[in-house]
């Protein structure tokens, strides 16, 4: 390890006002920097990855594209539904926004530094149950969404906003139980101790690679990206939850979005990558992470993991949404079940033999990916094919489906109109169903 000895975030010189509204106004200048470097980022990845250019124009390098983007927005005319809930419409993108920001307050971003010849630690605050605070903001987060989609008084919106209900309950809780091994493991849910857990010992990753396995997947559900994007799927709703909001009430949305993804990256960072030590193998060599250098380590490996978002987006189509809760609902969260309870028998039995806990963490991990492996391999339950020919009834059951292969639809109304012009002859069941569509 480095030759600076480091212990838990110590708060108690912060008895000035002053320093806690320093570090919070740190804090929001570098998220809205760092959103506005993502975007920049994002298309010039994906553009290599597609052989184009990407941003090229404003700018050295199309550096100013995402500030002209950001200009364009906010001068762009405001438009309002008609049909919506005026009220929650307007809040529903603050609660996104504002709720996004709240993550960084209990990340730990470096050791102790000099602030005007003041010591503190670069961290705004840290307390017992910090991760539950997070998972509490990213939770309250998602009312922003289902709120927008619900207010717009539009279809599409609402099923956006259904879809990121249900999508946040899916893979929240394989987050949450993938973070869980964690605290068993660091015997804390402070940042700060998580971080000092890590140092003494281990990285988390290499002690408990499934359940950063699983946070992974869960990371990229909970924050609406590709192959995940469900709620804001173009395809199919337009776009999602947002498919109504204009002007800056949008730009909160999509602010928002990058936000939570500099969160996850920055709560994987610090749960699994050793927070703002440095990294493997520059801790045997003596690489100082003590005052500032420990903020660039912790931001080298926030965008290591940005870059990951990006490659998955150029890389995986999105999933079908049956696919979707399968995955979480049916893998992750019976896999991230059973390893949290080997962690926890690991754990138990550790304390009274002298086996290597990381063996046998690391053989539990093996098993349950070859397990997870090989449920894939079972063969689907097929539905009975159906019946050879003939019209159906869509709305037999209440509500419309589409036909199964070898099944017809019945003639539209329109088509039955235009039938009976040209003086075709109509079949009663033909005319039965126009009446019915009628009525």
């Amino acid at each position: 390890m480095s030759a600076v000895a480091y212990v838990a975030a110590d708060f108690s010189n912060d008895v000035h006002w002053w320093v806690p509204l320093l570090k919070g106004v740190f804090i929001l200048v570098l998220v809205l920097t760092s959103v506005i470097v993502a975007i920049w980022f994002e298309r010039k990845v994906v553009a290599k990855m597609q052989l184009r250019p990407g941003p090229n124009v404003h700018g050295p390098m199309g550096l100013l594209q995402s500030t002209a983007d950001a200009i364009k927005l906010l001068v762009k005319e405001e438009i309002s539904v008609k049909a919506a809930d005026r009220l929650v419409y307007l809040i529903a993108p603050v609660i996104a926004v504002f709720s996004a920001f709240l993550t960084l307050a209990v990340i730990p971003m470096a050791g102790e530094v000099s602030v005007f010849g003041f010591r503190t630690p670069l961290q705004m605050t840290d307390f017992p149950v910090a991760v539950l605070y997070i998972l509490a903001c990213t939770s309250v987060g998602v009312y922003g969404m289902v709120l927008g989609g619900w207010a717009s008084g539009s279809t599409y919106p609402l099923l956006g906003s259904v879809r990121s209900t249900a999508q946040v309950i899916s893979y929240e809780l394989a987050m949450g139980l993938s973070l869980v091994s964690v605290f068993v493991l660091a015997g804390s849910m402070s940042t700060s101790e998580i971080v000092d857990a890590q140092y003494r010992d281990k990285w988390f990753v290499v002690a408990l690679p499934l359940a950063f396995i699983l946070y992974v997947v869960a990371m990229i559900g909970e924050v609406n990206r590709l192959p995940f994007d469900l709620p804001e799927a173009e395809g199919e709703l337009v776009a999602g939850y947002m498919t109504e909001y204009s002007a800056m009430k949008f730009a909160w949305f999509y602010l928002a979005e990058y936000i939570n993804m500099l969160n996850v990256s920055a709560v994987a960072t610090t749960l699994f990558l050793g927070g703002w030590h440095t990294p493997i193998p520059l801790n045997y060599l003596g690489v100082p992470d003590s005052g500032y250098w420990g903020f660039l380590w912790f931001l080298l490996k926030v965008w290591s993991i940005m870059f990951f978002f990006v490659w998955v987006r150029g890389t995986l189509l999105r999933f079908r949404y049956d696919q979707f809760m399968n995955l979480g609902w049916k893998v992750l969260i019976p896999t991230a079940l059973a390893w949290l309870f080997g962690v926890a028998m690991i754990r138990a039995v550790g304390e009274f033999t002298d086996i290597s806990t990381g063996y046998m963490l690391l053989v539990l991990a093996g098993l349950l990916l070859v397990f997870a492996a090989l449920s894939f391999l079972i063969p689907e339950k097929k539905a009975p094919p159906p019946k050879p020919g003939g019209e159906f009834d869509p709305f037999a059951d209440g509500f419309p489906v589409p036909p199964m292969p070898g099944q017809t639809l019945p003639p539209s109304p329109r088509r039955l109109r235009a039938m009976a012009a040209a003086g075709a002859v109509i079949e009663p069941d033909a005319a039965q169903t126009e009446e019915t569509d009628r009525d």
